[in-house]
């Protein structure tokens, strides 16, 4: 919740909470920390974890969400997209996608955080997000999240290339000039990152005058 608050006083345009082991341990969405965080935190809040019903998306909503993730649970139940997106609005659905390169220019989905190969090519994943109703796509890269060598830039590439929604990077960022860099080769609407900020070797202020410097457009 504090460093949820920090990151809103430097100028965040979201904030991401992902509970990344809440699914295959079986536990529901954090609901206690989406409503003590939506208390203090004034920027679109997305929650992700543990997310599995219709029941569960409204309840996340309803603690101060103004979007929820969802990956391994659409994988394995692709109409809770739909849903979602028909009850509560496109612009309330995220889908998480955690994806691994496994040939040239070809990528496939895992889930439970990033433990499970489901052998779906990511392309078609996306275009299925898309047309499911998704309102964005938070695209998490297996080979560069922790590397800190930078976002994958062919893949993230490709995603953006095969959908019209919004695309979110995630994974890899490592020094300040990884973020402009993922705006300028990709065509991603949104870059994320943790360690970076969590460590407080970048603040949300720099990597936003980074970017403007290098006449990428930022609020």
């Amino acid at each position: 919740v504090e460093c949820a608050y920090a990151y809103n006083q430097q100028g965040a345009d979201e904030i991401v909470f992902y509970d990344i082991t809440a699914s295959y341990e079986g536990r529901g969405v954090m609901l206690d920390v989406v409503r003590e965080t939506a208390k203090k935190v004034f920027v679109p809040l997305t929650v992700g974890g543990g997310i599995k019903t219709v029941d569960d998306i409204r309840e996340t909503l309803r603690a101060g969400a103004d979007k929820v993730s969802v990956n391994s649970q659409a994988v394995q139940n692709p109409q809770l997209i739909k849903d979602g997106a028909d009850i509560f609005g496109c612009q309330c659905i995220c889908v998480g996608i955690d994806a691994k390169k496994v040939g040239e220019n070809q990528w496939t989905v895992f889930i439970n955080g990033g433990r499970v190969n489901m052998h779906l090519d990511l392309i078609d994943w996306v275009k299925q997000c898309e047309q499911l109703g998704a309102g964005e796509i938070c695209l998490n890269s297996i080979d560069t999240d922790g590397v800190r060598g930078g976002f994958d830039l062919p893949m993230l590439k490709a995603v953006c290339d095969a959908v019209q929604i919004p695309v979110i990077a995630s994974g890899g960022a490592g020094k300040l000039s990884d973020f402009a860099e993922a705006f300028l080769k990709t065509g991603c609407s949104a870059a994320l990152a943790a360690s970076l900020f969590h460590f407080r070797e970048l603040t949300v202020q720099e990597v936003k005058a980074d970017c403007r410097a290098k006449g990428i457009p930022m609020r």
